[in-house]
């Protein structure tokens, strides 16, 4: 099972990504699901900073296995949780 979070609905406000991010991570981690897709998108490059910078915290680091920017598209991620 795949779960995706598309942030372009949020990129304005970093309280609302901070939390999008940390809860679909926290939801994939109870659910057992195998994979998050997160789309910061392309743009300047500042949101998927953001992300990848969130995904470096300890207490996020913990719950997923490894993650891993497309080679086809540079605005997704994959986390991977198995």
């Amino acid at each position: 099972m795949t779960l995706t979070l598309d942030l372009h609905p949020l990129f304005r406000n970093e309280r609302d990504i901070d939390r999008a991010v940390r809860g679909i991570i926290f939801k994939a981690s109870v659910t057992k699901a195998d994979r998050v897709e997160i789309i910061p998108g392309k743009g300047a490059g500042k949101l998927k900073a953001r992300v990848l910078a969130m995904l470096g915290q300890p207490h996020l680091k913990k719950l997923y296995k490894r993650y891993e920017v497309d080679a086809s598209n540079d605005g997704r991620i994959f986390v991977h949780f198995k």
